[in-house]
């Protein structure tokens, strides 16, 4: 059970681990422990998030989002499989606390008269800028 938000809790049933050994250095310990932990959530599947959470999510997982609507996390930033664990479900609950706050909608706005004449001016002074730089001739 992982605590997202004092209203979303996600179930153990939701969520699956499976351990296996991790790449990199580390020695014997890489070789013989399962530190490695790879997070699975059933994200389409979960009652605790609406469907525009779940949809933003969508997004926000990219690759980690599978064809049958479920986020797979890999961790195995640590020597130490209970680290490794805890790591994985803060990302997942990051994630989903991500999620849950809808982007503002942009109203868009038209340039006020001032700013149109500011620019005007600023490109009009930058030509006579630029008209000084030509070939001088003599008279």
């Amino acid at each position: 059970m992982i605590r997202v938000t004092d209203d979303i809790i996600l179930q153990d049933w939701e969520l699956t681990e499976q351990f296996s050994r991790s790449s990199g250095p580390g020695g014997q310990n890489v070789n013989k422990v399962s530190t490695a932990v790879e997070l699975r959530f059933e994200a389409a599947r979960s009652p605790a998030l609406t469907e525009a959470v779940k949809r933003r999510l969508k997004r926000i997982a990219g690759r980690k989002w599978t064809q049958d609507g479920a986020i797979i996390l890999r961790v195995e930033d640590t020597r130490s499989q209970a680290r490794n664990r805890e790591i994985a479900a803060e990302r997942l609950a990051e994630m989903i606390r991500k999620a849950l706050v809808a982007p503002k909608r942009r109203i868009p706005t038209k340039p006020t008269l001032g700013s149109k004449r500011r620019r005007m001016d600023a490109k009009a002074k930058r030509g006579q800028v630029k008209a000084l730089r030509g070939r001088v001739q003599e008279d």
